[in-house]
């Protein structure tokens, strides 16, 4: 499954934004079930941000933000994410 969170951080910011998402990639990354991340910018709007995580399913991914590290980095970060749908399975894992 693949997280998709995205971020509306002005300049004047986005020094203190990259080291507080660096720093829950980090806490995340030790998670069971944890594949991959990635933070990057947008091209056509700078203030703009994503951090798209991989886990290995749902569960891995809930449980990854249940940890008190999670809570304490990870939650007041995703707080200021855009408020929108985030998770998406992949489409050979869907019961129709």
């Amino acid at each position: 499954m693949i997280v998709i969170s995205r971020f509306r951080v002005p300049p004047e910011r986005t020094e203190g934004f990259v080291g507080q998402a660096r720093a829950a990639i980090e806490v995340l990354s030790s998670a069971d079930g944890f594949r991959s991340a990635d933070l990057g910018r947008n091209t056509d709007e700078p203030d703009l941000w994503t951090i798209t995580t991989r886990w290995r399913n749902v569960g891995s991914y809930r449980r990854g933000l249940g940890s008190y590290e999670a809570k304490l980095t990870v939650a007041p970060l995703l707080s200021e994410a855009v408020d929108e749908p985030s998770a998406y399975i992949d489409p050979d894992d869907l019961t129709l």
